[in-house]
């Protein structure tokens, strides 16, 4: 895919004025908690960490299920990295993702309300709260009215893992960062925005930033999976514009204070550059990097990247 966005010049001050809600503030002022439900150890056959399986309280009371891992025979409080999945992933099975342990953290991998069935190894947990205000898939379920969004449910769940993980043994809760790449990406944004002692953000690639320019600039899934809904029902735009207003990341990120790491391939139809240069610029934090893979689409700097993120975050939390 040649380049199609901004040039990279322009990207490093593309900083639009992205309309928000008055009430914005008020709307997400519920969003706190996470109360841990339960908390199992299981067994992996892997003799380098130790994991379990744990449920928080999420959106609504409903149960979250998350991967919990430490370096085995740690005893200290750790710095933790609570981890959100990209779109269409699931938390998958333990001991898939093995990085933050590996690089000495706690590690809270969170699964994915209602999604799970299209990459990885799936998920287990279900979306109780579906509105009926909107499509099926998970970007348009609930999409007319922003009480009912699906990523309203998504996002409180992202705050509640890190309340949550705050409390698990071994933990120190003054350093958790929030981390994710696309979905996950934007997950960690909202975090950023909404936690105000988050101890470190780390978002590659992040979703539902800029996002009425997104929709104008790529048709790929996720967000084609909004125009094509739009496509069919043609009057329900000024509705979806309105709901999706309260969860795009340029207004988390311009409330966000965390030292932040981010990362963006300019060759990224998902997620189009100039989506996550609008959160970058607009970040509230004076502690923000961002990293630039000229040829390189959603995938990012990929290894390298997650070294960037590892030597970047461990000069954070020491």
């Amino acid at each position: 895919m040649p380049a199609f966005d901004l040039p990279l010049a322009e990207l490093e001050h593309y900083a639009p004025d992205v309309p928000e809600p008055p009430d914005f503030d008020a709307f997400w002022a519920s969003a706190g908690g996470g109360t841990v439900l339960s908390a199992r150890p299981w067994d992996t056959g892997l003799t380098l960490v130790d994991v379990w399986d744990v449920e928080f309280e999420g959106f609504g009371g409903a149960p979250i299920r998350a991967w919990y891992t430490r370096p085995a025979g740690a005893t200290e409080d750790l710095p933790a990295v609570v981890e959100f999945p990209g779109y269409g992933r699931g938390r998958g099975l333990p001991g898939e993702r093995l990085t933050w342990p590996a690089a000495g953290y706690a590690h809270l991998l969170m699964d994915v309300r209602g999604q799970g069935d299209q990459w990885g190894n799936g998920g287990g947990t279900p979306d109780p709260h579906r509105g009926t205000a909107g499509g099926h898939r998970p970007t348009t379920r609930g999409i007319l009215d922003p009480a009912e969004y699906y990523y309203r449910r998504l996002i409180v769940d992202a705050v509640r893992a890190v309340g949550a993980v705050r409390t698990l043994p071994g933990v120190d809760p003054a350093r958790v960062a929030a981390a994710g790449n696309s979905q996950g990406g934007g997950l960690a944004l909202a975090v950023a925005g909404l936690v105000a002692d988050l101890h470190a953000v780390l978002a590659s690639a992040p979703f539902l930033c800029h996002i009425e320019r997104a929709l104008a600039l790529t048709d790929a899934a996720p967000y084609g999976e909004i125009t094509q809904y739009l496509a069919v029902h043609r009057e329900a735009h000024e509705r979806v514009r309105r709901t999706l207003s309260y969860v795009d990341g340029v207004h988390f990120a311009r409330r966000a204070t965390a030292p932040a790491h981010f990362g963006v391939g300019l060759r990224d139809t998902v997620c189009p550059p100039s989506t996550a240069f609008a959160a970058y610029n607009r970040y509230g934090g004076a502690d923000r990097t961002m990293h630039v893979y000229e040829f390189n689409g959603h995938e990012g700097g990929e290894a390298l990247h997650t070294a960037r993120q590892v030597r970047w975050l461990a000069k954070v939390s020491t």
